[in-house]
């Protein structure tokens, strides 16, 4: 995808005539989605968004507005509503904001990949689906059998007033297989998830039809399956559901907008406080979590966050000690807490808050087998099926796809409808093994803030132990 050539300069030298500061975010995104059910190809569609949000600084107030006229007329009149309605709005600003917010920044992005994504045919990404489709064919039980891609192509061209310019081209991928088993009443689903940012070298046949074939298998198993067993034991969760487990119960308490109460009326508050943190024991001192958006393939990596702050990796959990937040530098010169570049924005038409990205939990030293070797009592889980939270991000219930019960060390019978509860930090203190082998996960539907905005962030995570955990059975 390659860059049009908007007049910006012009635009922001008439703008700074009128305000401390300004900038150009441009932004055009084109979407793919394909799917075939039950060996039918069920959608073709495409979309393109392109537009480019004028932001301002006007008496210690940033303000913004989007147009999707991108000729130097529609720039200026989009400054020109940004200035007016910031300059009315300033009297009731929260924090008075100078340049030091919006540092300069230069340089580019581009998502590693051997393939661009343009390169793929129709028929190439039809064909993966369907043979992922029909590898799923196993058995009359087998009601529904999906496979779903969607195609993400994005480039960011970020300009400002003090001389920023920073150009970003993503390619990123959400690719999911599903098969559910049903028979009577019951009916179970298992699914596969590869997220992330790649290129046309995802779409492998092979890889497709495996995990295909696997899921489809596990969703007969489960079928036929005992409930989950209830009690406190010990809890084995797998990458693909630590993903959730980072998401819910760090990467949104430690987004300092929420510390400081802006999204408390729409996405919850935090049960984190301003003095928690370099104090907090949020875990065991296995714990360690980074803020890293220089991961290779993982979704929300990028050098430079929608407010033109170079993004590098950061430590925000050591040893289980809360040390640093999710928050853009408006947000650390309000709390005078350190944070990161997560300043992020899910379109042209929005402006930018504290997202999180790529927040990882840092491999330790066990292989799979050697965690469940030290259980006597337990359950492994993988997948997430069902979530539930509060809305300061401390209490919660998870829902797993696919359970197994593990004895004397030993992983046994498959269980279905496994689910888990706890309170954030006194689960986060039961961590009592870490993997040394990390799988990278993500999603691409991470909601916040009002006006909605939907955004892609990644996890990567090791398989975890965790001591002494509720677990209970549930209903299809």
């Amino acid at each position: 995808m390659l860059s049009i050539s908007i007049p910006h300069e012009q635009a922001l030298q008439r703008a700074l005539q009128f305000t401390d500061w300004a900038a150009i975010r441009y932004s055009s995104e084109t979407t793919t989605h394909r799917m075939v059910r039950n060996d039918r190809p069920e959608s073709n569609e495409s979309s393109l968004e392109e537009g480019a949000m004028c932001e301002v600084l006007v008496g210690g107030h940033f303000g913004y507005a989007a147009t999707a006229d991108l000729s130097l007329s529609g720039l200026q009149r989009a400054f020109d509503r940004a200035i007016a309605t910031t300059r009315a709005t300033s009297a009731h600003k929260v924090h008075a904001f100078t340049p030091d917010q919006r540092p300069r920044a230069t340089g580019t992005y581009c998502s590693a990949r051997d393939r661009d994504l343009d390169a793929l045919s129709v028929a190439e990404i039809t064909d993966c689906l369907m043979a992922a489709s029909q590898a799923m064919r196993l058995s009359d039980l087998l009601v529904n059998r999906s496979a779903r891609a969607m195609l993400v192509q994005t480039q960011i061209d970020y300009f400002s007033s003090n001389g920023s310019e920073t150009r970003q081209s993503f390619n990123m991928l959400d690719i999911t297989l599903a098969a559910t088993a049903a028979e009577g009443l019951e009916s179970q689903t298992r699914s596969w998830s590869y997220t992330g940012q790649f290129g046309g070298e995802a779409f492998d046949r092979a890889i497709f039809q495996e995990n295909a074939e696997r899921i489809a298998r596990e969703a007969l198993d489960l079928l036929r399956a005992d409930n989950c067993p209830s009690g406190r034991m010990d809890l084995v969760l797998m990458p693909d559901q630590m993903m959730l487990q980072i998401h819910e119960s760090i990467g949104h308490p430690l987004e300092l907008d929420r510390i400081l109460g802006d999204e408390r009326n729409y996405a919850g508050w935090s049960f984190v406080k301003q003095e928690d943190f370099g104090h907090l024991q949020y875990g065991s001192p296995l714990m360690n979590v980074s803020f890293d958006p220089g991961r290779a393939h993982e979704l929300a990596s990028y050098d430079f966050d929608d407010g033109g702050n170079r993004a590098t990796r950061e430590m925000l959990i050591e040893y289980g000690v809360l040390k640093r937040g999710l928050g853009s530098l408006e947000s650390q010169v309000r709390s005078g807490l350190p944070g990161v570049a997560n300043f992020r924005s899910a379109s042209w038409n929005r402006a930018p808050i504290d997202r999180m990205a790529n927040i990882n939990l840092e491999p330790g030293t066990s292989s799979l087998d050697e965690l469940i070797g030290q259980v006597e009592h337990g359950v492994l889980m993988r997948t997430n099926r069902s979530w539930s939270i509060d809305d300061y991000r401390n209490k919660f219930q998870f829902g797993c796809e696919y359970g197994q019960l593990i004895e004397n060390g030993v992983l046994g019978k498959v269980v279905r409808n496994p689910n888990y509860r706890g309170v954030t930090v006194d689960f986060w203190n039961r961590l009592d093994g870490v993997g040394r082998a990390a799988e990278t996960h993500g999603t691409a539907f991470c909601g916040k803030g009002e006006p909605s905005q939907i955004i892609r962030v990644g996890h990567a995570s090791p398989p975890c132990l965790f001591r002494d955990v509720e677990v209970f059975g549930g209903l299809s």
